[in-house]
């Protein structure tokens, strides 16, 4: 008869008893963590969502530093921008006055809007041999009836406005119900003859005060006005009172269908104010925005609007202006509001435009609109 060890089957304190406390321990603290994770959350969620964040809360600071300390965007970092794009929707916006006329008085040196945004009979005298922005080895004569064309003096003043909106035709408007907030700005710029028509009134609003044309359009949609004219007058008088800017001194292909403009207004009896970009300012704002990163064949005409808009409005907004194919959630959206045709590929360099755009919002320069709006 054997020896029976007394233990056998009793476990005490072995192995099987140590892994049943360490098993109840860890589900204590993982109960645990759960709790004071849980009240973390809440906390997270009432310090992000209880309303929108003064522009100067310790919040906000971090979040505008956040987009700040972005300083080239790739591909590869575009879905960071987007969220930290996102998070920066809790604050509310207000201009930041120091950076505002720093960044204008920049603006003031390189470009100067006030003095050569358009083509005028001051800056540009009867008789001048005028350079064309890219055909550089063409000179445009000023004879005696483009001259009379022009206005004899820039029609805008430095900080003339005191809030300007800036509209582009990205489809980041679509279902924005953005029109009423447009309207209500003291001076509208608009990009390229868009549809402001009643199907679209509630995302882009109808007010506008500049319009500008790119002559590829009206070669295209009006047969460069050498056949029925009636049409593009049509289209235009959807505007209203709204001048008309035109890059007639571009390139040598634009100067003639630009001029033609005119004339058509003229034939049909319009009290519109017809302008001419002048190629200088063209020219200096490219250079300055490529010193910005912003590196493309063209600058977008968005792009030369804001610019301007900055040196002739105290406050800046813009609508319609998101460079990407998603919005800041991820979602494919239409290039503009109201069909998806695409540019060229490689013409302009719209990320790199948003991306300066985000970053003068962070500063408190500029405002950026790309959520839906509410009114009031």
């Amino acid at each position: 008869m054997g020896y029976t060890d007394p233990t056998f089957n009793r476990d005490l304190l072995g192995n099987r008893s140590l892994l049943f406390i360490f098993i109840c321990a860890f589900a204590v603290v993982t109960l645990l963590q759960q709790i004071l994770y849980g009240r973390n959350y809440l906390k997270r969620y009432f310090e992000y969502y209880d309303g929108p964040f003064d522009y100067n809360s310790t919040k906000c600071l971090d979040l505008r530093r956040e987009i700040m300390e972005l300083k080239v965007l790739t591909v590869a970092r575009q879905t960071e921008l987007f969220e930290r794009w996102k998070n920066l929707q809790i604050c509310k916006w207000e201009m930041n006055i120091t950076e505002a006329n720093f960044f204008k008085s920049t603006l003031s040196r390189c470009c100067n809007a006030p003095a050569f945004l358009f083509t005028t009979q001051k800056n540009t005298p009867l008789g001048t041999d005028l350079k064309y922005e890219v055909d550089t080895s063409g000179i445009f004569h000023i004879n005696v009836e483009v001259f009379r064309m022009f206005p004899k003096e820039m029609p805008y003043s430095r900080s003339q406005f005191k809030k300007c909106a800036v509209v582009g035709n990205g489809g980041i408007l679509k279902n924005s119900g953005c029109g009423q907030e447009i309207d209500g700005a003291d001076f509208v710029l608009r990009c390229n003859l868009p549809p402001i028509s009643r199907k679209y009134v509630a995302d882009v609003g109808v007010k506008t005060n500049v319009v500008t044309v790119n002559p590829s359009i009206i070669t295209e949609r009006f047969q460069r006005l050498e056949k029925w004219r009636r049409p593009f007058y049509q289209v235009l008088k959807a505007y209203e009172n709204a001048s008309v800017l035109l890059p007639a001194f571009y390139n040598t292909h634009n100067t003639d269908v630009s001029l033609r403009v005119r004339y058509v207004l003229d034939d049909f009896q319009s009290r519109k104010a017809v302008y001419y970009f002048h190629p200088k300012y063209l020219t200096n704002v490219s250079r300055y925005w490529l010193t910005q990163g912003v590196r493309a064949k063209r600058i977008t005409t968005g792009l030369i609007l804001v610019t301007a808009a900055l040196e002739l409005c105290e406050e800046v907004h813009l609508f319609g202006f998101w460079g990407f194919p998603m919005n800041p959630s991820g979602i494919f959206i239409t290039h503009h509001y109201y069909d998806n045709v695409k540019p060229r590929a490689g013409f302009h360099a719209m990320p790199s435009e948003m991306f300066n755009f985000l970053h003068l919002h962070s500063r408190g320069v500029l405002r950026v609109h790309t959520e839906a709006c509410s009114y009031s």
